[in-house]
């Protein structure tokens, strides 16, 4: 080979190179972030002797609102502190100790104002703790603040459902809503009388 056709063939292997480059690199799989592992739901034993022990559902209540402040209050402190597994820890305590609270209250019976009363105590404080997980989420790395979105949607469910405890069976239907009645038809007709003019 003579010196002209080796640069010839390498400009051509360099423009080829250049040109099938790009199309390589956008065939790469992109990488996606992983989502941390979901916090686990525990309460603890100490916790669970404690809410046990109240000696009547309006003490119970009170005393796991209070622990799930406790821990919601460390995972804050723990997100500031950029501590995003122990924040995680301490977020999966809270959602532990409000689905509990939830599951004890699906065992009272909702037909007296005692039970209302409970569900208020829940929405109030759920309702004050809301804003604090939506801060907590918007500052905590994607990979953990997808677990914290899910606490807080579980919050504003268990709002929906203390506010629905209010609407119980007491509701007054209108008559023609029910069913099987049927509403009279109103005929779009013009008054006989006005036809002749």
């Amino acid at each position: 080979m003579t010196r002209s056709t080796e640069i010839t063939s390498l400009l051509a292997l360099f423009l080829v190179a250049t040109v099938c480059a790009p199309i390589l690199h956008a065939q790469e799989p992109s990488v996606q972030t992983q989502t941390a592992p979901p916090p686990f739901k525990i309460i603890l034993r100490q916790e669970r002797s404690q809410i046990d022990g109240s000696k009547d559902p309006k003490a119970r209540v009170k005393t796991t609102l209070d622990l799930a402040e406790t821990h919601l209050a460390n995972a804050e402190n723990q997100t500031s502190l950029h501590d995003y597994d122990a924040a995680a820890a301490e977020a999966g305590k809270y959602w532990a100790l409000v689905e509990d609270v939830f599951a004890f209250l699906k065992t009272i019976g909702r037909d007296n104002n005692k039970t209302r009363d409970l569900y208020k105590r829940v929405e109030l404080a759920l309702r004050a703790q809301g804003p604090r997980l939506n801060a907590m989420r918007r500052s905590t790395p994607a990979e953990y603040s997808v677990w914290i979105k899910e606490i807080e949607e579980f919050a504003r469910k268990g709002r929906t459902e203390a506010l629905n405890s209010f609407y119980g069976h007491t509701v007054v239907r209108d008559p023609s809503e029910q069913k099987g009645v049927s509403k009279p038809v109103q005929k779009n007709s013009i008054n006989p009388e006005w036809k002749n003019l």
